[in-house]
């Protein structure tokens, strides 16, 4: 028996949910839009711009420090990020010594990115010889470093280096260095006429600080070695070829390491004081010889560890200024 629906011919209602009849045709509805609606494109990534090589080479810069990486992290890490090498030059990592012999990894730096502020100059102390202390007067330092062992070619500055030997006997380098001005200014710049003309009653009557300058037998010493000068200079030209032929007109080099084995007088120092005193010198002895010798850089008794050994050679001292003196070829 049919229905009175299907007598009709209409269509059939649908079943009612439990929130009715309009839920689940709304639902319907959704998933036939949902089915219709093409998909959605994955959207793009915004392109990032790339890093600055000085940026990047500076992260590469403090990974470095901060690991304090080996030759081959440094390599591996190179590889790795091939924009940071191509953007700074890197060095090279390697094994280096210091002069305790302790061997440490140098840290990688970057060419041009802040490399010499990671790593500031630190300046070496100077060696010099070891009568030069830390307790040294500035004065007596400055002697050492620019003319104590220097070649000396000029007759005025010789005859002062020569007075200044003798003088040791009785002052010290510092004390004579202090008065030096004063030297120059009473002996007339040492020039070898006006001294040997000097009035030795004058110089006798000089005093510093309630004492003579030098002693009596020093000052007559000094006037009477300045009227030999003369002679010799007429004989050998100057009182620099006299000195100089000596030694081949070529510094002798000692060589020592120690200042105990420094002498205070040697074979070749007794040979010039034999000479000088035949020819009327006075008061040139082995030893004033020798400091002479030493002074004018006639023979080269800076220690080998002496940062001056190698650069007090091929040159000329006149008056406190040094200048260049190369052997011409």
């Amino acid at each position: 028996m049919s229905t009175a629906t299907e007598q009709t011919g209409a269509e059939t209602p649908p079943i009612l949910g439990p929130m009715g009849n309009r839920v689940r045709i709304l639902e319907e509805h959704r998933r036939k839009v949902r089915m219709k609606k093409p998909p959605e494109k994955p959207k793009k990534l915004a392109a990032q711009p790339p890093a600055k090589p000085a940026a990047a080479a500076a992260a590469f810069v403090r990974r470095n420090v901060s690991d304090d990486s080996s030759s081959d992290s440094s390599s591996s890490a190179s590889s790795s990020s091939g924009s940071i090498v191509k953007s700074a030059e890197i060095t090279s990592s390697r094994r280096m010594k210091n002069r305790n012999g302790v061997v440490r990894a140098a840290k990688i730096v970057p060419h041009g990115v802040g490399a010499m502020s990671l790593y500031p100059a630190v300046p070496l102390p100077v060696k010099r010889c070891d009568w030069i202390t830390p307790n040294s007067e500035p004065l007596y330092t400055s002697f050492h470093d620019e003319e104590w062992g220097v070649p000396v070619h000029n007759d005025a500055k010789l005859l002062e280096l020569l007075v200044f030997s003798q003088a040791l006997a009785e002052l010290s380098w510092p004390l004579i260095l202090s008065k030096r001005a004063l030297f120059r200014k009473v002996f007339h710049d040492f020039d070898p006429i006006s001294v040997a003309n000097l009035d030795e009653e004058r110089l006798l009557s000089i005093r510093v600080h309630g004492s003579p300058l030098l002693s009596e037998a020093k000052v007559r010493a000094i006037i009477d070695n300045a009227k030999q000068l003369p002679k010799i200079q007429q004989e050998f030209g100057s009182f620099s070829n006299y000195c100089w032929r000596f030694v081949n007109h070529k510094p002798m080099k000692s060589g020592f390491r120690y200042a105990q084995q420094v002498p205070a007088k040697t074979p070749k120092s007794d040979v010039i004081s034999k000479d000088l005193l035949q020819r009327g010198f006075r008061c040139v002895g082995p030893t004033v010889v020798y400091s002479f010798m030493q002074v004018a850089g006639l023979v080269n008794d800076h220690l080998v560890s002496c940062y001056r050994y190698n650069d007090c050679r091929y040159h000329d001292c006149s008056h406190g200024v040094a200048k260049e003196s190369r052997p011409t070829t």
